[in-house]
């Protein structure tokens, strides 16, 4: 085997894995089992790569600042802005998924991708996601590993959110929500 296919297979096998560990993510929970019990290490439902691991959809360390019922909590404006961060999971998730902001504040999200698929992030009134609607202030082509952002003030009644809408990922539930408080 020459060094064009040796790379070429490990490709392959590189993505065969990621796909496996995704669908491992996915299969536990539409079994009943959200927890993933009986998968363990760095791999499984509970370590880092799993559902509910870093790379999972049930990570909880992915917001930076405390919300506004948090002690301490001082709201972001427009000099200032409040950071956010969101992480998109390979799973197909944003974590965290309800974010809860003062209303008038501004909050920088600061996106992540966790995963093989390229995400985008788009943020706004909860109408406009849910219709991609044009000119909705998005962060587009995040890949795996980067991270990117996008500063929003949150005026006007509401209802807002947040979505991806890449290709399959908006159904698929890639969505969150905005609390104004």
């Amino acid at each position: 085997m020459n060094g064009r296919a040796s790379l070429l297979l490990g490709a392959v096998l590189t993505l065969a894995g990621v796909i496996t560990i995704g669908a491992g993510a996915l299969v536990a929970p539409a079994a009943g089992n959200s927890q993933g019990t009986g998968w363990t290490g760095m791999m499984g439902a509970n370590g880092m790569m799993g559902a509910n691991g870093m790379m999972g959809s049930a990570w909880s360390g992915a917001a930076s600042a405390p919300g506004p019922d948090a002690s301490g909590f001082v709201a972001g404006t427009t000099a200032a802005p409040r950071l956010v961060r969101i992480l998109a999971t390979p799973v197909l998730r944003f974590s965290p998924d309800v974010v809860t902001v003062k209303a008038g504040e501004t909050i920088t999200f600061e996106v992540t991708t966790m995963g093989p698929a390229v995400h985008e992030f788009m943020v706004g009134p909860a109408a406009d996601m849910a219709a991609n609607k044009d000119g909705t202030p998005e962060i587009t082509d995040i890949g795996m590993m980067q991270t990117k952002s996008l500063t929003y003030t949150f005026t006007g009644s509401g209802p807002f959110a947040f979505s991806c809408h890449a290709p399959g990922h908006y159904e698929a539930g890639m969505k969150g929500t905005i609390v104004v408080q």
